[in-house]
Parts: structure tokens; C-alpha cells; sequence
């Protein structure tokens, strides 16, 4: 049997990909709106312990064409061994066509680009990293411990390499009052970055989170409905003409849709504009939010 420690997320467009847990809990684990890893303290697990699982994954699925590597930021593993993890994946499942993970952009940017060229031979096809806002005023209020300049040069990092990264961004994270300066900021540096793929999200506020904390205390105002929309309206008008996949069907998200960009922007943003103009939500003061 395959072990896991703790609660265990993956993106969800890793719904079909076995997970191998290769780290416990998250490296920074301070962002105020988050609590996937609040059970557990950061550690990496033994190299002989996740062998075994791979191994075991070997005898329980018959045909592996795609493995997500859990925990949080599994690229803060140290280069060596993160390679030897990838190319035990490898030999074990000769039929896989995609190795990904979650990694912050200061990860990348704590390795070297031939360190990451290496990792990229050994067979990592994608990086999951959260952005989560563009403005610098809300990265240092959630604790994201990453400047503008962090993502930018570690984006930079992994295109060198050759790693694929999908970014994703919270909509409504800067509250009622930071809404506007949110969608602007976020959409510049998306438009510096240009990731291969997006996932934006609207806001969920976390039971037992400290965000949930500074709503109670009245210290973060929620945005309204519209807004969120309105976040996103901006978002798709302003982003460059830069080729990426546009996953913007997460669960929370009001209109949920996914697609090529920039081939299907005029499709999304008659799909937004058609919400805001007749979504009944829109009329609501508070967006209603949903744990993970």
C-alpha cells in the first residue's frame, strides 16, 4: 500500500495522475489564506521510502501515463536526489508521458539553471507554481515571502531550463479595496512572465485560516460577485497575445471555462461580459466562498 501523510491536494487538472508524496507540508507555509499543509511540518521524505511507493504504484496500476509528485514545493528537494526520484519514475513506468509537481518561483530561483536543465532531462515535464497576485501590497499582506521581481526572475529561470510552468492566482484576494490594483498589477506581470499555461481562482476563504481571522476582525473587507468578474474581464482584455492554456474552470469560479489563449479571448470575454450583465449573483454584496 501507497503511504500518505496528512490532508493531500493536487491540482485539479491532475485528477487522472497517480501521486506519489515526496515531501510533507510546504516550505513556507505562512500565506494567510491558505491551509492545505497546517498538519504537518515541512520535511522531505526518505529517498528508500519513496522508491517503495513508486514501486508499489508499479504493481497496483497496470498502464501510468501521468505522476504528480506531492507534497508543496517538492522543487525545494535538493537537486541530486530530486533527479534520482525521476529517474526511478522513469524506469519503473517506461510508458509515462508527464512528471509534474508543485514549485515555488523562489524555488527555481534557490537552483541554478543547469541544475534545473538537469531536472528537466531527468524527466519533469511541468511545474505548478502559485502567484497568486501581482500587486505588491497584497503579496506582502498574504506572506507570500516573493516579490514581483522573485517571480519574474524565477519564470525566467525555468524557461531556460526548458520547464514548463502553470501559474495560478487567486481573483478577489485583494479584497473589497485593492480589487482594481489586484487585476491590474496581476495581469502586468503575467503579461512580463508569460507562463505556459494560467489557473486563476476566485477567492475561497480557508476555515481556521488567518485570512478568515482578519474578515472576522473586520480587517479584510470580501469583494462583491461583481467585482471577482470584473477582475477577470480586466484580465482577459489586457493580457498580451502571448500562447498559453487558460484553465479558469476551477469550482469556485463563477464562469467556469478553459481554453487556448489568445485563440479563444473573444469567447471568454463574451461569456463574462454575458455574466455580469445577467447573473443574478451580481447583485450580491459579499461572494459566497467555499473551502477546498
Amino acid at each position: 500500500m501507497m503511504h500518505y501523510v496528512g490532508k493531500i491536494y493536487r491540482p485539479w487538472m491532475e485528477a487522472q495522475s497517480v501521486l506519489i508524496q515526496t515531501t510533507l507540508g510546504c516550505s513556507n507555509n505562512q500565506c494567510t489564506f491558505c491551509t492545505m499543509f497546517d498538519d504537518k511540518r515541512f520535511q522531505v521524505r526518505d529517498i528508500e521510502d519513496i522508491f517503495l511507493d513508486i514501486e508499489e504504484a508499479r504493481r497496483s496500476y497496470s498502464h501510468v501515463e501521468s505522476i504528480f509528485l506531492i507534497d508543496g514545493n517538492v522543487m525545494a528537494i535538493r537537486t541530486e536526489m530530486l533527479i534520482k526520484i525521476l529517474d526511478k519514475i522513469k524506469h519503473t513506468f517506461p510508458e509515462i508521458k508527464n512528471i509534474a509537481l508543485y514549485a515555488g518561483f523562489n524555488d527555481f530561483r534557490r537552483k541554478s539553471v543547469a541544475e534545473l536543465k538537469e531536472i528537466k532531462s531527468a524527466g519533469l515535464d511541468i511545474a505548478y507554481s502559485g502567484l497568486e497576485s501581482g500587486d505588491p501590497i497584497v503579496l506582502e499582506r498574504i506572506q507570500k515571502r516573493m516579490t514581483r521581481e522573485h517571480a519574474i526572475e524565477g519564470m525566467a529561470m525555468a524557461r531556460e531550463a526548458g520547464i514548463r510552468v502553470l501559474a495560478s492566482f487567486i481573483f478577489g484576494l485583494g479584497g473589497k479595496e485593492r480589487s482594481e490594483a489586484h487585476a491590474i498589477h496581476t495581469t502586468s506581470l503575467l503579461n512580463i512572465m508569460q507562463p505556459d499555461a494560467i489557473a486563476p481562482m476566485a477567492l475561497a476563504i480557508q476555515p481556521g485560516s488567518i485570512l478568515e481571522q482578519e474578515v472576522q476582525r473586520g480587517e479584510f473587507i470580501l469583494p462583491t460577485p461583481l467585482q471577482i468578474l470584473e477582475e477577470e474581464k480586466y484580465l482577459l482584455e489586457n493580457l498580451q497575445d502571448f500562447d498559453c492554456y487558460y484553465w479558469g474552470d476551477h469550482g469556485n469560479n463563477i464562469s467556469p471555462m478553459r481554453g487556448v489563449f489568445p485563440q479563444q479571448r473573444a469567447s471568454f470575454l463574451d461569456e463574462i461580459n454575458s455574466q455580469i450583465a445577467h447573473n443574478p449573483i451580481t447583485k450580491q454584496n459579499v461572494i459566497q466562498t467555499f473551502a477546498w
